[in-house]
């Protein structure tokens, strides 16, 4: 499904932030939606995050405009005035208040807005034009993403339905959202459902997702609701956002810079759901584990280190169990034959590392990928 959400229309342009693809991507309802959104905890937070958490305060917003290939961050008054004026503009084309603008910014650190080329962009944007789908507005925000990420799900039987975009390779280790998250739903939720409900699932979606332990000054994630396909069961549309949620999590962790292997961990028996997850990102985040993954090497050694490390009392090695795919590692010795097996596994697209720690029922997944020459390059020749 490319469509967006009935009520919802796209508009991607090129302006030249950088090259000649596209880097200025806008939303907007034909009517005030509900919204709800999370963004970085960054001491380093860019004007385009502090002027939408202001605007999205009354959970009303009329529109989201997405500059990329320029985080516009660490540029004094002269960022803020300018992300300022750029929801100042898209609320003129529009006819709705600045306040009902929402604007994320992804790209280099401490560039300024070229600003004479946004200017013309946005004055070059026509309301009237056909509308782009889904796939253009994913295609519009990205950076050094390689694939567009896009999903859509619906809605108990329908007609309702969530889809949504994200953007995110590199500087990826969200803290109460991710990179740029854009959701959209024609379901009808109040502000203050949408805002609990979307807390929840970026909790353990967005939040989930890890790339290279680097939190981004401009992480931004937010969910708009047009309310024009009427109310739905509110468990239903948690479901279906989770589901789109998730879908653009994984698609992120599997795209992160350089990456050839998806990694999913899963870590269960632990004390409580925040243990879990602390063990389950000790060990995506382990360079060593990362590394071992990219070789194909089941060095499961690298696994009981990152969970070692977490420093719990109750973590107790004789009771843990880690396991590659559904083949257990540890305690179990491995023969010759195993590790031939297990090698060959770890050359898949996708690799599960499974770690039980016996302590109680406490559960969490996350996703993050391998650790390739192709992340260091991408990374060395950023701004040049």
């Amino acid at each position: 499904m490319s469509e967006l959400p009935q009520g919802f229309h796209g508009r991607v342009t090129n302006v030249g932030v950088k090259d000649g693809s596209d880097d200025l991507t806008l939303i907007h309802s034909d009517a005030a939606c509900a919204v709800a959104g999370v963004f970085t905890k960054s001491r380093f937070a860019g004007p385009s995050v502090t002027l939408s958490r202001q605007h999205i305060a009354d959970g009303q917003a009329r529109a989201m405009i997405v500059v990329s290939k320029n985080a516009n961050v660490a540029n004094g008054p002269q960022g803020a005035a300018d992300a300022a004026e750029v929801a100042e503009r898209i609320a003129a084309l529009i006819g709705c208040d600045a306040t009902d603008v929402l604007i994320a910014s992804t790209g280099v650190i401490g560039r300024p807005y070229p600003m004479d080329k946004i200017r013309a962009g946005i004055d070059r944007l026509d309301p009237r034009e056909p509308a782009a789908n889904l796939d253009d507005v994913a295609r519009g925000i990205m950076t050094t993403d390689t694939v567009r990420k896009t999903s859509s799900a619906t809605i108990g039987a329908g007609p309702a339905f969530v889809a949504g975009v994200a953007k995110g390779v590199g500087m990826i280790e969200p803290d109460m959202a991710t990179m740029i998250a854009m959701i959209m739903t024609d379901a009808e939720v109040t502000p203050s459902d949408l805002d609990k409900i979307f807390r929840r699932v970026v909790d353990r979606t967005f939040n989930c997702v890890s790339v290279d332990t680097d939190t981004s000054t401009s992480d931004t994630a937010v969910v708009m609701a047009s309310g024009v396909a009427g109310e739905v069961d509110l468990t239903e549309f948690e479901v279906a956002l989770t589901r789109v949620c998730t879908d653009l999590a994984r698609q992120i962790a599997a795209d992160g810079e350089g990456a050839e292997t998806l990694i999913e961990v899963v870590v269960d028996e632990a004390r409580d759901d925040q243990q879990a997850r602390r063990v389950a990102k000790s060990i995506v985040n382990s360079p060593l584990v990362k590394t071992a993954v990219h070789g194909a090497d089941p060095n499961w050694g690298r696994v009981a280190m990152a969970i070692g490390k977490c420093n719990d009392e109750d973590l107790d090695p004789d009771r843990i169990v880690i396991r590659f795919g559904e083949s257990e590692v540890y305690p179990r010795r491995l023969a010759a034959g195993d590790l031939e097996s297990l090698s060959s596994y770890l050359r898949g697209p996708e690799v599960v590392i499974h770690v039980s720690l016996a302590i109680a029922d406490g559960q969490a997944t996350v996703w993050g990928c391998d650790l390739t020459d192709g992340y260091v390059r991408i990374n060395a020749d950023y701004t040049t």
